[in-house]
This record gives C-alpha cells, sequence and structure tokens, in this order.
C-alpha cells in the first residue's frame, strides 16, 4: 500500500492528536504543515519531525505533493479552507463542527463532490469501544423500542482559555458549549438514536466575558417518537466532571459515561448476549475529553483513501449533528417553544 502523504492546518490545541495519531500509523505521515503564527508551525515541525512548515496554508497546497490536509483551524475557517484544499484536487479531513453554518457545509460538500474527492468529518468518539458497544446493541434491536436519550456535558473552561485566542466564543468563528465542546455529543445522540423531527432549547453566557454560550439544556423529539435531553455547560466547579450519554428503552437502560463517554456505568438488558462479557475491557481511561479515537479515525482515513472506500464519517453525516445544533440555537434565540423540523427552518 502506498504511503499516504498529509498536510496539516493549524497546528493549536488539537493538532497534536492528528499528529500524534499519525506517527502511528503505517503507512500515513504527515509531510507539512502551515499555521497564520509562523513560529507555531516551526515548532510543531520539529517536535513532530515534519519535513516542511509554512505561514501560508495556499503555499503548501502549491508546493508540497499531499493526498489529504487535516484541518484543526477555528470552525468558522473550516469550510473555506476545505474548498481550497478540494480545488486542489487533495482530500480534505476536517475537525468538529465542518462548519458554524449549514449553507457554508453545503458549500464544502459540493466543492468535494465536483472535484471527485473525498471529505472526512472528525468524529472520533463513535469510535469509543464502549460506544461502539451500544451500537451493536441497537444495530440489535436489544432495546426493542427506544424511548429516551440524554446526553450530559459537565467541562469546564476558565476564562483564560477563551482569552488564550480572540476567536474563541465569538459567533463568527466558534459558537458556544454546544457548537463546540457538545459537538461530539450531539453527532453521538442522531447516530445512534435516529434521525430527528423537533428541538426546543435555552441558553445562556453565565460565567465568562464571550459572545457565545456557556451552558445550555435543550429537547429533542425523534422520528421515532423517542425524546431527549441535553444539559451543557463549561461552568463546572472545579473541574471537567462528566460526558456521559443514556439511553433508555423497552428492554434495556444503558449509561456510558466518565468524562468522555469512555466507561460504561450501566447495562442492563432483558436477554443476556455475548457482547454483555465485554463490558469491563471496553472502559478507557483517557487523560483528556479528547479521548483515543483520533488514531482510530485516522487510519480509517488511509483505509480509505488506500482502497478508495467509505468514509466512517463523511460530510453529509458531519452535517447531521451541526443541523440539530442551530436548530437548537434557533429556537433559544426565538424563544419558540418548539422547532418542527430543524432542516426545514435552517434553510430559510
Amino acid at each position: 500500500m502506498k504511503e499516504i502523504k498529509f498536510g496539516l492546518i493549524g497546528c493549536g490545541r488539537i493538532s497534536q492528536k492528528h499528529f500524534e495519531a499519525i506517527a502511528n500509523i503505517q503507512n500515513a505521515s504527515i509531510i507539512s504543515c502551515s499555521d497564520i503564527i509562523e513560529t507555531r508551525a516551526k515548532e510543531a515541525c520539529k517536535k513532530y519531525d515534519i519535513s516542511t512548515y509554512y505561514a501560508d496554508y495556499i503555499e503548501m497546497l502549491n508546493k508540497e505533493n499531499l493526498d489529504a490536509v487535516i484541518i484543526c483551524t477555528p470552525s468558522g475557517m473550516h469550510p473555506e479552507m476545505g474548498i481550497k484544499v478540494a480545488e486542489k484536487k487533495i482530500h480534505v479531513v476536517t475537525e468538529k463542527p465542518m462548519a458554524i453554518d449549514l449553507r457554508s457545509a453545503d458549500d464544502l460538500v459540493k466543492a468535494c463532490d465536483q472535484n471527485r474527492i473525498k471529505l472526512f468529518v472528525v468524529k472520533q468518539n463513535r469510535l469509543n469501544p464502549p460506544i461502539q458497544l451500544l451500537k451493536k446493541a441497537i444495530d440489535k434491536e436489544r432495546f426493542g423500542r427506544l424511548f429516551s436519550a440524554n446526553i450530559t456535558v459537565r467541562w469546564t473552561r476558565p476564562q483564560d482559555y477563551y482569552d488564550m485566542a480572540d476567536w474563541r466564543g465569538t459567533w463568527e468563528f466558534d459558537g458556544g458549549a454546544f457548537l463546540n465542546q457538545a459537538s461530539h455529543y450531539f453527532d453521538l445522540i442522531q447516530w445512534l438514536m435516529g434521525p430527528v423531527k423537533s428541538v426546543m432549547a435555552y441558553t445562556a453566557t453565565l460565567n465568562h466575558k464571550i459572545e457565545a454560550e456557556d451552558q445550555g439544556v435543550g429537547l429533542i423529539q425523534f422520528q421515532n417518537g423517542a425524546l431527549g435531553v441535553v444539559e451543557v455547560t463549561m461552568n463546572t466547579y472545579p473541574k471537567n466532571s462528566e460526558g456521559s450519554l443514556t439511553i433508555m428503552g423497552e428492554y434495556g437502560t444503558v449509561k456510558i459515561g466518565g468524562i468522555a463517554v469512555n466507561r460504561i456505568e450501566q447495562w442492563n438488558f432483558k436477554d443476556y448476549d455475548d457482547d454483555d462479557k465485554l463490558i469491563v475491557t471496553s472502559n478507557t481511561s483517557p487523560t483528556s475529553v479528547y479521548g483515543f479515537g483520533h488514531q482510530g479515525y485516522l487510519q480509517n482515513v488511509v483505509d480509505v483513501l488506500a482502497i478508495d472506500g467509505k468514509p466512517e464519517t463523511d460530510g453529509r453525516s458531519g452535517r447531521k449533528s451541526l443541523e440539530i445544533i442551530l436548530a437548537m440555537y434557533e429556537s433559544a434565540k426565538k424563544r419558540k417553544k418548539n422547532i418542527t423540523s430543524p432542516k426545514t427552518i435552517l434553510k430559510r
């Protein structure tokens, strides 16, 4: 299998996960990186033994022979950069969320389609072993009818986290607790429970000097009739306390908790299945809320590019959680008790 050569744009906080993951994947390497702060790109280049670095990512695209580019910049920049990458006939790997509005998300998908290249949206938590075990239980219909789902994100972000970069907590480039920190959890709830029919939400900025929200609650009605509850806060004292998902159905109840949906805390089903033996061994102990899923996700990227396969999460799949979050923002903004169709309302 030929080596897949990556470029990376944005050498900030999350890029470390990508540098480390690719270093542990056979037949793959990051050969170049770029950051608008040139010293940061230079430091990453030295630390991770990267061949070249640039302050201008367009220069990197023009000069380097790349198979794919990983985009780790502020969320609002993902679509524009992804489109520029696609126009060079280079595959796109973008961190979450893929955009901060649906129009630019659709523009990115369209650009990738038109240039016949693949778009990967990083949703690494789908690959957490406990989440994989839960997905199997749903696919096997062990729950019977699905009744409800709950996502709880009780993390903390001090003011100096937002002060580190002027884009953080802004509507133009970042969004708030829903769109940035809880994006993966919205992805999980719709991936596991199915399409959403309606949402409603309240958001607030209670403890930080930022434009967007640092706390929010929401309700979801799924097309299958099940109901969902969302609780997200960046105000937990004194540190990150919980990142959990609970699903209840006719014949089963499962809660996956820890700080990053990394530990099975409840696993009860009416009927036994051999998968029940895997409960303890599926638990992980990540040192941060990012978990361990990046390597598995990027391994899928490498495998897909090697055999022209299907991405683990492509642009259309990555867009679904964005739809839900933006519909909740619309509900909170207009103080409407119900939004009957996220897709319809957000495309007005």
